[in-house]
Parts: structure tokens; C-alpha cells; sequence
């Protein structure tokens, strides 16, 4: 199997992989397992793929209702926060909507969690459609630069993820391009983990 990247098994200290396990993979364990990993890269480094996986299998067993292997979401995490997936996501959605003329449609399939929140974010900030507490100050609502199309998120039905397994997770959603001018690309709005300083997270 492939080497495994240095940068986060390897190197990253414990409070850095705690962090990007529980923020990218939403992984319970993460705190056993960062554990586990900085105590077995003191006696030897990792050097494969396999030589993770084989580890935090021993931590966290499979048990037997469990669909998935002990380590997909630490790996989840660890794919999520070395290609900035999340950041690359955001920035597709603000490209189409300086790309999609009137009429035309942005349709985004999801398979986790943390997507699916920026792509509902996404469409509900551009929806124009003012939000805030009820006991804020009303916000202006703003031109809609994109319109719902169909129901506001699609999910696999039992009968095709059972024919397609890898669609148990898979959401869609859909908005359709009004007229209005493209707003300003605003990371902010989808509140993102400071991916390049996790160790300065407090954990």
C-alpha cells in the first residue's frame, strides 16, 4: 500500500490530529486514537497506509453493527485536510455562481457531513432570504442569486443504496441561477476550522 503522508501522521503533534479527527471526521474515538498514534510513532514511524489502519483497528475495534472499518473516518479526516477539500468546495460554489448564466443550474452531490453543511449554507446565504435570531435586528434580505430546485435536499432511497452502497451517504442539492448579480466570495459564511493551525485549536 502507498506510504503514508508525513505531514499528519508522522509529524503533526497529538493536538493537531485530535483536532482534524474530530473536526474533518466527526471521529469519537479521536481522542484514543491520537493517543495511540503519537505513542506508537515514538517507537517506530509509519511508514505505510496499512501499518494506520492495522493500529486503530486495535483501538477501536469493529463491532458488530458497524457498516464501516474502525479507521474510515480518521482517514476521511486525513484526505479532507490534506487536499483542503472543504476550502476547494467553497470556492467551486462561489466560481459556478460567477459562471452560471440566468437559468442555469448548480446541482452538488455530497457524501459527508461537513460538505453537505457548506452546500446547504451556500444556497440558503444566497437564497436572499434573511436570517438571524428573533431577537436580533432584522438583516436586509438581499437579491437571491439562486432559486430551489425541487426539495431542498435528495437522499438515496433504501432500495438503491442497497443495489449502490457507496450511495447510503450521498445527498443532492440544487439551486437554479436568477439574474442577479454574483455576490462577493465570503468564506466566512461557512465558518470553517482554521485547517493550517489545528495545533492552536483547544482540544
Amino acid at each position: 500500500m502507498p506510504a503514508f503522508p508525513p505531514p499528519t501522521s508522522s509529524i503533526a503533534p497529538r493536538s493537531a490530529t485530535l483536532s482534524a479527527f474530530r473536526l474533518l471526521g466527526e471521529e469519537k474515538q479521536a481522542g484514543r486514537i491520537a493517543r495511540a498514534i503519537e505513542k506508537q510513532r515514538l517507537r517506530e514511524p509509519f511508514r505505510t497506509t496499512r501499518d494506520l489502519a492495522g493500529l486503530i483497528e486495535v483501538v477501536t475495534p469493529r463491532k458488530a453493527k458497524d457498516k464501516i472499518h474502525p479507521a474510515t473516518r480518521v482517514f476521511q479526516a486525513l484526505r479532507v485536510f490534506v487536499n483542503d477539500e472543504l476550502g476547494e468546495l467553497a470556492q467551486a460554489l462561489f466560481a459556478a455562481e460567477q459562471a452560471l448564466k440566468p437559468g442555469g443550474r448548480l446541482v452538488v452531490v455530497t457524501f459527508h457531513s461537513l460538505e453537505d453543511r457548506i452546500v446547504k449554507k451556500f444556497f440558503t446565504e444566497r437564497s436572499g432570504k434573511a436570517s438571524g435570531s428573533r431577537h436580533m435586528p432584522m438583516v436586509q434580505e438581499r437579491a437571491a442569486t439562486f432559486e430551489p430546485v425541487g426539495k431542498p435536499m435528495i437522499a438515496a432511497s433504501e432500495a438503491e443504496a442497497e443495489i449502490n452502497p457507496r450511495a447510503r451517504s450521498a445527498k443532492l442539492r440544487a439551486g437554479q441561477r436568477t439574474a442577479a448579480p454574483a455576490e462577493r466570495p465570503d468564506m466566512s459564511i461557512f465558518d470553517l476550522p482554521d485547517l493550517a493551525s489545528l495545533d492552536k485549536i483547544g482540544v
